[in-house]
């Protein structure tokens, strides 16, 4: 076991949950990895319902970026196979979790995709409550026993990257991406934007 791996352990298993962690610790963190998930596309939904052009196109843009890192994470976890601390029968596993590649987090994925791709398009409110989001996540997945700390680096560091591949271009076909969009909702959603419901 290299360095990098043996931080990588000592680092979970000091933040993993033990025996003597109280119950209602363990609940609040298996519902923090679980469920905080869900305001991600409520917030993105938000943005394009009742946002202006500006808040569209960073909602699709970030989409964008997310869905391009999740692809990336797929692709990661067929050329290599990390195993998940339970597997090794390392720490405590406090919720279920399919016996899968730990490495990169899809779920810090999303938050980093979606937490940069905001910061980096000036909407900086939002971004940093879904960094915030996603940092509560972060110790969560490691708490309950279903992630290694290092997990969560790699998916910072793919969202990064999806950012920097999928930026140049958005700045050639993103207006264009998000003028088809908006036509798209307009042509669908007439009713409730004629009744003033939503945005038009």
């Amino acid at each position: 076991m290299n360095e990098i791996e043996a931080f990588n352990r000592a680092l979970f298993l000091k933040i993993n949950g033990g025996d003597a962690t109280p119950a209602w610790l363990i609940q609040l963190g298996i519902g923090i990895a679980n469920d905080m998930i869900y305001l991600i596309p409520l917030l993105l939904l938000g943005m394009w319902l009742w946002g202006d052009s500006t808040r569209r196109s960073q909602a699709l843009k970030a989409c964008l970026v997310t869905l391009f890192a999740l692809g990336a994470n797929q692709a990661i976890g067929l050329v290599w196979t990390h195993p998940r601390p339970f597997m090794l029968g390392l720490g405590h596993d406090w919720m279920y979790h399919a016996a899968d590649s730990s490495f990169p987090s899809d779920h810090l994925t999303v938050f980093a995709g979606i937490g940069l791709s905001l910061l980096f398009s000036g909407a900086f409110r939002l971004a940093f409550a879904v960094l915030a989001t996603g940092l509560a996540v972060a110790w969560a997945r490691v708490f309950v026993g279903v992630h290694f700390p290092l997990d969560i680096v790699g998916s910072v560091m793919v969202a990064g990257v999806s950012y920097l591949v999928v930026s140049p271009l958005w700045r050639i076909a993103g207006g264009i991406l998000t003028h088809l969009a908006v036509r798209q909702y307009r042509a669908a959603l007439a009713r409730p934007i004629a009744a003033g419901w939503i945005r038009g």
